[in-house]
């Protein structure tokens, strides 16, 4: 590692701790990292003791490792979740640890494992970290999720250059979309942050009733919960403390009325699931519910997500991200939603986030359902914006408001 690439990693790990999770001091530090990421996790760590942390854990993933259990452990495997993995992930939350999810996989690591396996699997890691998401999505407590240039996904991301060079193109169009080539990252966030919110805060002082997408292959009404909330950027947990819950990001997004979404809506970008590309696909809803989906990559993979249980045949996400975003003016597309759902107008398959209702982070899960949040197992985010699509907003009254006109706020 040259002395030029660690300083801007380090530079990153900075970022993360301070921005991305606010590490206090006391806290503990929860990180989810690949082997291969093993030199900026140390350096999180570095960063995470300098700021007063009392304890950093490092939870490590290897794509190998994994791919050789889906190919060869026996099948009753995938339809277990173990119980010590959740016991620990909810020991650090009644400590109120920060969590630091590190995403460098490639979008195709378990490409042509049955996909039953698959789907046990990620229907059983579901059902047993339902409590611990559904804290995480009421804010209790910080977390972050970014991104390292893993090899194969960064292959992925660009077949034509040599494998050294896709890694060095990978990382800096990371550090490009986290901001991280500006004087002071910190600052440079502080300020996206300032600006995304007042777009919120346009949003919410409108208190639509509805929204109505139209673009090639979409035309969707979704309705919004009475009090819904718009909300951007950087949250606050139960602490008081603020965080940034994705790196990049550049979306406003809410939650919908359960019961509220009819038409049909099609996708932009491909879907990264299970280690496999779902892609041009769409879905067809009635009162709410997903009554039929079709793909034509990845279709078996799509319904086996909208089968995972009843919340994953409903929406828990609306979120509005203009055409011009900088993701998407970079012209790379990263098969990873991290950074696909922040070029580009998306919802989400599954749950909703409570704190996208006013009071909804104090709700309990019958509370939020009776105000129309959904409730499920997953949460998948598909990107459905285009320089085409047109978006408006429909008030109590009949009143139309245009929200999006080709791709870009209107509001």
């Amino acid at each position: 590692m040259t002395q030029a690439w660690k300083a801007q990693l380090e530079k990153y790990a900075e970022l993360i701790v301070r921005t991305g999770v606010n590490v206090q001091k006391g806290q503990h530090v929860f990180v989810t990292g690949a082997v291969e990421m093993v030199d900026l996790v140390r350096l999180i760590a570095a960063k995470a003791y300098n700021a007063g942390a009392d304890n950093v854990h490092v939870d490590w993933t290897d794509d190998k490792l994994s791919r050789l259990k889906y190919e060869n452990a026996a099948e009753e495997i995938f339809a277990k979740y173990p119980e010590w993995e959740a016991a620990k992930r909810t020991a650090f939350l009644e400590r109120r640890a920060v969590f630091i999810s590190l995403v460098s996989s490639s979008p195709d690591s378990l490409k042509g494992i049955p996909s039953q396996r698959i789907s046990a699997f990620q229907k059983a890691s579901g059902e047993a970290l339902k409590e611990f998401r559904r804290a995480m999505q009421a804010d209790k407590v910080s977390w972050t999720v970014v991104a390292g240039a893993g090899q194969e996904w960064a292959e992925k991301v660009f077949p034509d250059a040599s494998p050294e060079e896709a890694v060095s193109m990978l990382w800096e169009a990371i550090f490009r979309s986290v901001r991280l080539n500006a004087a002071d990252p910190v600052q440079a966030w502080s300020d996206h942050n300032d600006t995304l919110h007042k777009q919120a805060e346009k949003l919410n002082a409108r208190r639509f009733r509805k929204l109505h997408y139209r673009a090639p292959g979409t035309d969707l009404i979704v309705e919004l919960p009475e009090k819904h909330i718009w909300v951007s950027a950087s949250s606050e947990n139960e602490a008081g403390h603020m965080f940034m819950a994705n790196m990049p990001t550049e979306e406003v997004f809410t939650v919908p009325y359960r019961a509220g979404t009819n038409g049909y809506v099609s996708s932009t970008k491909p879907l990264s699931y299970g280690g496999n590309i779902i892609d041009r696909f769409k879905l067809t809803f009635e009162n709410g519910r997903i009554v039929e989906a079709e793909a034509e990559e990845g279709e078996e993979f799509l319904k086996q997500l909208v089968e995972t249980d009843e919340g994953a045949h409903y929406l828990g996400e609306v979120a509005l991200v203009p055409h011009k975003s900088p993701i998407s003016q970079s012209g790379v597309l990263f098969y990873n939603t991290l950074f696909d759902e922040n070029a580009s107008n998306h919802l989400a398959i599954g749950s909703g986030y409570a704190f996208n209702l006013e009071g909804g982070k104090t709700m309990s899960a019958e509370e939020l359902e009776q105000h129309g949040v959904n409730a499920s197992i997953t949460h998948n985010d598909f990107m459905i914006g285009s320089a085409d699509m047109d978006i408006d907003g429909i008030q109590d009254d009949g009143t139309i408001v245009p929200v999006f006109r080709q791709g870009e706020w209107a509001i």
